[in-house]
């Protein structure tokens, strides 16, 4: 029974492959594949395991790089990917009785690749808004330790990170591209290590790490 599973299963998956390469090749001019440049600004919110002793702040940063857009054979359908330097930067600082402690500026440089599925409705090529939903891995390029509060904990970013992203945006003349977006990351960015052993309030205000979620307004040209 398992084995005419599987044999049910390949013929399913072969049947499958078959039909969309016809799809494929059936609609291959409507097919569009563009590159082009993309660029914007992030603007990144810090959360920690112990949020409730400390007070973030949301701070800018940006990302920039190439992208490529395809248009599958399918009315509205299209993928985006692109390989984008990331800059973040967010503020944390100590509240109650760790308020004489100095804040601590903590900032990630990455490259980013997100791999979109858009879904766009409007006036074919003169205008249209889209609807983009999908994974992006991110490899860290910059420092991946700091010394925060004064050398008191050390903040150590994780080498890679995975995150989901979730936006719409607007193209004019199927060049011309604004997006907006929210970038959910899946796990820490990093963990926190505090210096001396016995400082258990700085501990306890920090917890064993964070992560940082960003908002996210891009403006790309497709060539």
């Amino acid at each position: 029974l398992l084995t005419n599973n599987k044999k049910g299963m390949k013929k399913l998956f072969t049947a499958a492959i078959v039909a969309l390469s016809m799809m494929f090749g059936a609609n291959n001019a409507q097919a569009q594949v563009q590159f082009g440049i993309k660029g914007g600004l992030n603007v990144t919110s810090m959360s920690l395991d112990k949020d409730k002793l400390l007070d973030t702040e949301n701070q800018a940063g940006f990302f920039i790089g190439p992208t490529v857009k395809f248009t599958l054979p399918i009315v509205g359908l299209g993928i985006d990917a692109s390989a984008l330097y990331d800059q973040r930067e967010a503020k944390i600082k100590g509240d109650g009785d760790e308020k004489d402690i100095t804040s601590a500026r903590l900032k990630t440089q990455a490259i980013n690749i997100p791999i979109n599925l858009r879904y766009g409705v409007g006036l074919g090529s003169v205008a249209n808004v889209f609807f983009f939903a999908g994974p992006q891995f991110g490899f860290n390029v910059g420092d991946k330790n700091k010394s925060i509060f004064q050398d008191a904990a050390e903040w150590k970013l994780k080498s890679s990170n995975f995150s989901v992203n979730v936006g719409l945006g607007f193209t004019v003349l199927s060049h011309l591209q604004v997006s907006a977006n929210y970038n959910i990351a899946c796990g820490k960015t990093g963990d926190v290590t505090v210096s001396d052993a016995a400082n258990t309030a700085l501990q306890e205000m920090l917890g064993n790490g964070g992560k940082a979620n960003a908002w996210q307004v891009g403006l790309a040209y497709y060539f």
